[in-house]
């Protein structure tokens, strides 16, 4: 498998269509986690190409889309609040099973 890397991608988006557009792309790419927020587990070929199709459809002076790189600890390591559930089963990040349970309660690793 591939050297596969977890990204957070968060968006502020003025246009509806934009954004609808900026969802479409990234719904190719990753799993939507909140309305604007949506986790991508990509490889080193794939994150460029994404930002390219997303640097092409918003407004530079107005609209803003944030790209957080998650090292493997990190992505081991996340926890949900509320509603909505961990996206991605077993998946290996450098090597190392991510979100490798659904429970937020039962998530090993998150609690001490």
């Amino acid at each position: 498998m591939a050297d596969m890397k977890l990204y957070l991608v968060c968006f502020d988006i003025v246009s509806n269509k934009i954004r609808r557009q900026a969802v479409k792309c990234l719904l190719k790419y990753g799993k939507r986690v909140q309305k604007s927020v949506f986790e991508c587990l990509l490889n080193e070929r794939q994150f460029p190409q994404m930002k390219s199709e997303l640097d092409k459809l918003i407004r530079r002076e107005e609209d803003s889309i944030r790209y957080y790189l998650l090292c493997a600890n990190c992505a081991r390591n996340v926890a949900v609040s509320g509603l909505g559930a961990y996206t991605t089963e077993e998946k290996l990040v450098r090597g190392h099973l991510f979100l490798h349970t659904r429970s937020p309660f039962l998530h090993k690793g998150f609690f001490p």
